[in-house]
C-alpha cells in the first residue's frame, strides 16, 4: 500500500463521517410536525377555554391561561431545539429574509443547553403556579412533588450554567489583535 493510499482513505472516512450529520436532519422535521400538533393542540384548548369563559370563575380562568401559556412556552422550546440544533450539528439555516431571529446565529450548544433548561424551568414553574392555583382539589402531596421537581430543574439550570461559565476557554493574549498590539509595543520600549 502507498502512503498516499492511506491518506485517501482516511479522507473518505473523515467525509463519510462528517456527511451522517444528515442523519439528525429526520428529527428536527419530525420535531416540526411535532411542533404542528402542539399547535392543533393549543387551538383545541384555546376554543375550548373560549366558549367556556362565561361560566368559568376568576381562578379557573387563570389556571386555563397558565394551560396556554405553557403550550406556548413547549412550542418556544421546540422552536429553538429545530433551529439551534439544525444550525448547530447539520447546516447553516441560508435563508434570505429580513426578519430571521437574532438569536439563531449567536446560539451555541452551551447556549442551547441553557435555553433548553430555561423553558424547562419556566413550563415547570407554571405547573407549581398551577398546583397552586387548583383551588378545587388541593392536593399537598401534588404540590410538594411540583415543587421538588422544580427545585430540582432550578439547581439543573445553575449547575449548566456554572460548568459552561467554567469551562468557557480563556483567550490566549496572542489570539487577540489588539492584545497582541499591546505586548507588542510594550515589549520595544
Amino acid at each position: 500500500m502507498k502512503r498516499g493510499d492511506g491518506r485517501t482513505i482516511e479522507r473518505g472516512l473523515e467525509y463519510f463521517i462528517f456527511q451522517s450529520r444528515w442523519l439528525m436532519a429526520p428529527f428536527y422535521i419530525a420535531l416540526v410536525f411535532a411542533l404542528l400538533l402542539l399547535l392543533y393542540h393549543f387551538l383545541v384548548e384555546f376554543w375550548h377555554f373560549a366558549s367556556h369563559v362565561s361560566g368559568m370563575g376568576g381562578p379557573e380562568v387563570i389556571l386555563a391561561i397558565l394551560g396556554l401559556i405553557d403550550l406556548s412556552f413547549t412550542g418556544n422550546l421546540i422552536l429553538i431545539v429545530i433551529f439551534s440544533g439544525y444550525e448547530n450539528f447539520v447546516s447553516r439555516i441560508d435563508v434570505e429574509t429580513t426578519d430571521r431571529p437574532a438569536w439563531m446565529a449567536k446560539i451555541d450548544f452551551g447556549g442551547l443547553k441553557q435555553k433548553l433548561m430555561a423553558s424547562i424551568v419556566a413550563i415547570s414553574a407554571i405547573e407549581v403556579l398551577k398546583g397552586i392555583m387548583d383551588l378545587n382539589e388541593p392536593n399537598n402531596t401534588r404540590l410538594a412533588w411540583l415543587v421538588g421537581i422544580h427545585v430540582v430543574f432550578l439547581v439543573s439550570l445553575l449547575v449548566v450554567a456554572i460548568s459552561d461559565r467554567i469551562s468557557e476557554p480563556t483567550e490566549h493574549p496572542s489570539e487577540s489583535p489588539k492584545k497582541a498590539r499591546v505586548a507588542g509595543s510594550a515589549g520595544k520600549g
